[in-house]
């Protein structure tokens, strides 16, 4: 169906194929030994407007076909009488060139917003070459067998299970379950896959907001073990560990807007408030640090491992059964002990039972963000505990300060909520 029905916007649809095909074309003047630079991009993007505009009027799909076909035969002709310099086949630029064609076509077709979307993500892809190729070469043979496991967990073992309420209380939802484990996966694998990139030598900052990411907890303990034997890295020690468990907090947020975005307003209150104080006991620290040696990354697991998504599969599966039961035999105060024990070692099973019985109505938002929150400072109390006992009392007169600034947030923000 033709979106332009009169001639300000045939016009601007033709202005908008051939700004596209000159963003694109900037991009690939760049380089040298050009078959294809900024005039023939704008050009290109806007026969791809023209092509999709007389198809529309002959009613022929064989004109916008014919236009492809014409575009791919002449850069491909050009590389093949005229081969680059540097023996590169040049096949990026053929690629890049039928993009702006078809970016061309789909702007006439009424979808301007998505087309220019495109556009900057191509020539963003082309810009960055050097990076996603260092990136590529980065990776080891687990990196990648991570990513493929996150597509087993996400594209094949999702789809296929059932979108029904069994057991206890029908508390098990067998596909609500598996998406939790593939959205925690996710997030654990982005911060898993930053810190290989990132790699040892980034500084504290970037190793505790990407170690958060992964495992707040091994990034805990393995900077603890480092701050006892150096003791001298103590307080670079600490940065990393409070931002990684402030990125706890962020990871929170983010993870309530995705399963319960109603909740976030409440929880953003509470969760601020943590952050807010722990930024500054963190900025405090960071600036008492004299610079310092390479810091060690934290030793994690691989997210995505079919065993460690059954594991938290398994222990969420039992957080939505107690939670359940204990919400029917004790009230909120069942949940909240819950909350307090389950806290200890793994908070992102409980806060998200506790955001899927909100969901369900069976709890309210103060009662919701409650629990969060006492599982969150269980969580840093059982990592408080670590600090002292493996990092010794230099790491924890530094660090302990910081995760009371971190608590007491929480609990002002609670209090103020309540």
């Amino acid at each position: 169906m033709l979106a332009a029905e009169n001639g300000y916007e045939v016009l601007q649809a033709f202005a908008t194929s051939i700004g596209i095909g000159l963003l694109i074309g900037l991009e690939r003047e760049r380089q040298s030994d050009l078959k294809a630079g900024l005039r023939t991009f704008a050009l290109v993007g806007m026969l791809g407007s023209l092509c999709a505009m007389l198809t529309q009027i002959t009613g022929s799909g064989w004109v916008l076909a014919a236009g492809l076909l014409a575009i791919a035969a002449m850069i491909i002709a050009a590389h093949v009488s005229d081969p680059l310099d540097s023996g590169d086949p040049g096949t990026t630029s053929v690629v890049a060139l039928l993009v702006c064609y078809a970016l061309g076509a789909l702007v006439w077709f009424g979808h301007g917003g998505s087309a220019v979307m495109l556009a900057v993500a191509t020539t963003v892809l082309l810009y960055f070459k050097a990076e996603l190729h260092g990136i590529s070469r980065s990776l080891t043979p687990l990196d990648l067998l991570s990513i493929l496991q996150f597509g087993v967990l996400a594209l094949v073992i999702l789809p296929i299970l059932p979108d029904r309420n069994f057991g206890p209380y029908d508390a098990l939802n067998p596909r609500n379950i598996w998406l939790m484990v593939v959205l925690i996966s996710g997030v654990s694998l982005a911060g898993y896959a930053a810190l290989r990139i990132v790699g040892a030598s980034h500084g504290a900052a970037l190793i505790g907001l990407f170690g958060g990411l992964v495992s707040s907890t091994a990034t805990t303990m393995i900077f603890a073990r480092h701050a006892r034997a150096h003791a001298a890295l103590a307080r670079t020690a600490m940065v990393v560990i409070l931002l990684a468990n402030i990125v706890v907090l962020v990871r929170l947020g983010v993870v309530s807007f995705i399963v319960a975005p109603a909740i976030l307003p409440s929880l953003l209150a509470v969760l601020g408030s943590g952050m807010l104080l722990g930024v500054a006991a963190t900025l405090w620290g960071w600036r008492q640090l004299e610079g310092g040696d390479e810091l060690p990354l934290p030793q994690v697991s691989n997210p995505t491992e079919i065993r460690t998504a059954l594991g938290f599969g398994l222990l969420y599966a039992l957080v939505l059964v107690l939670s359940a039961w204990l919400q029917d035999v004790a009230g909120s105060r069942g949940l909240y002990l819950l909350a307090l024990a389950s806290g200890l070692t793994d908070v992102d099973a409980i806060t998200l039972s506790s955001l899927r019985m909100y969901g369900m109505e069976k709890l309210d938002a103060a009662q919701t963000v409650t629990a969060i929150t006492l599982a969150t400072l269980s969580n840093l109390a059982f990592k408080g505990g670590l600090l002292v006992v493996i990092g010794g009392s230099a790491l924890a007169r530094y660090t302990l300060p910081g995760f009371l600034a971190i608590a007491a947030g929480l609990v002002g923000g609670l209090l103020l909520m309540g």
